[in-house]
């Protein structure tokens, strides 16, 4: 593998007679032996949010400032290009936007403007989200990670351990173009499909390739890749995210083919959440989640502390899960193990023997694991945001007073019932990576 060193370029835009601001994209690249030509810089975008997120009391600061308030390292860029003719599915069509225009307002606040008389305040949630764009949110530097598909399996999990990074598009040498992605739920499906015992090594993972895998395990049923135009409105990422299922939504520059960023449930959240106390509050942030039945509160998968790490695997693939509750001998909840816990078998290289349990393989985060985030089906939709935004974390489970578990609530439900419903948008069910 080799590693190509940053890329800076910037390009200007008018819009309406003002030169909109210059930033810079510095992605930096690592891909295997074979890529033929290094990606070019992001085309710059003009930004015309409705609710101008620069214009503050004083001197204005970048937005990624305020994100990075006491967050985890942003969620990886990459850049890949668009598959012809690809778009994303539109959403279907809401109550109408708070500010139709896509003109920039030129007022210092960042609320809209005053809610016309009798008009709900439901959906302020939505309008706000499609009053900003997916530009808005895109860090002014962020790391790209690409692999070419002529890289073995296990040096490019290993890679994505090296960069800290959960996933990484995918380029294809022969077609000069990116066909697909490498995440944790590769890793994942392929130790579910070859593992034997600790004593029979997993071949497949130590000598295929990528595009060996990819060929037989999706097997004639390559899909697109789904993404997004930075000048699509949060609104529409927040749709794409949830319709199709996916838990990362590349930004793809039209123009240049270039990627700005990975969309997350998460970054998006956090990005709302950052300007939920200067508008008006919905009546049902103050409901509690038995009230407005949000969340999965039906068969809901578990594991015990000495469940092995093998059926554990099993049940994310056969369930389609991102994470399972950990839950002792009296039913109570005490650990939990998700998708991003199993990529430390890939770190320590210890995957070759599944057998172990689930409480040996999670030893290694016991010095900074704060526990459980818990909440109650009696609190109320506020206080879970607040929360899971604060805990930095991809769903809360939900408890009764024994500490037993009564069901789960994600990153997609809150969104989903934020910005989706008062849209009259439907969540599909079973979200996967």
């Amino acid at each position: 593998m080799k590693r190509f060193g940053s890329l800076r370029g910037s390009k200007k835009r008018k819009d309406q007679g003002r030169s909109s601001e210059r930033r810079k994209s510095e992605p930096h690249g690592l891909l295997a032996s074979g890529l033929s030509s290094s990606p070019s810089t992001p085309t710059q975008v003009t930004k015309q949010p409705t609710f101008p997120l620069e214009s503050y009391k004083h001197e204005p600061e970048r937005l990624e400032a305020r994100l990075h308030s006491s967050s985890s390292p942003p969620d990886t860029g990459q850049r890949f290009g668009p598959p012809p003719g690809q778009s994303v599915a539109k959403p279907p069509t809401p109550a109408p936007a708070l500010c139709s225009t896509s003109k920039a307002v030129s007022t210092g606040s960042l609320l809209p403007p005053s809610l016309s008389v009798g008009e709900s305040e439901s959906d302020i949630y939505m309008r706000f989200m499609r009053s900003h764009k997916c530009y808005d949110i895109v860090p002014t530097s962020s790391k790209l990670v690409v692999f070419d598909t002529t890289l073995q399996v296990k040096k490019a999990f290993f890679a994505l351990v090296a960069n800290g990074v959960r996933a990484a598009p995918l380029w294809e040498s022969k077609k000069q173009s990116f066909v697909g992605m490498l995440t944790i739920t590769d890793f994942i499906n392929i130790l579910h499909r070859y593992y034997k015992s600790p004593m029979v090594q997993i071949y497949e993972l130590e000598e295929h390739k990528i595009e060996t895998w990819r060929e037989l395990y999706l097997q004639e049923t390559f899909k697109p890749l789904v993404n997004i135009s930075p000048d699509a409105s949060l609104f529409d990422a927040v749709y794409s995210l949830i319709k199709n299922k996916i838990h990362r939504l590349p930004v793809i520059d039209p123009v240049s083919g270039n990627a700005l960023y990975i969309l997350t449930h998460k970054r998006i959240l956090k990005f709302l959440q950052l300007f939920v106390s200067e508008m008006p509050k919905p009546a049902f942030m103050k409901k509690n989640l038995d009230e407005l039945g949000i969340g999965t509160y039906h068969n809901i998968a578990f594991i015990h502390p000495d469940t092995p790490i093998i059926k554990a695997l099993n049940i994310f693939v056969d369930r389609r899960i991102s994470a399972l509750p950990v839950v002792d001998e009296s039913g109570k909840v005490v650990d939990i193990y998700s998708k991003f816990d199993v990529i430390n078998l890939a770190a320590e290289k210890t995957y070759n023997n599944l057998d172990i349990t689930v409480t040996q393989a999670l030893q290694h985060r016991s010095q900074y694991f704060e526990g459980v985030v818990k909440c109650s089906k009696l609190e109320t939709l506020e206080t879970i945001v607040d929360r899971i935004v604060k805990a930095e974390v991809h769903r809360l489970v939900v408890v009764n007073e024994a500490d037993s578990i009564v069901g789960i609530i994600s990153l997609s439900d809150i969104l989903q019932a934020l910005v989706l419903t008062p849209a009259g948008a439907k969540q599909k069910e079973n979200e996967t990576e």
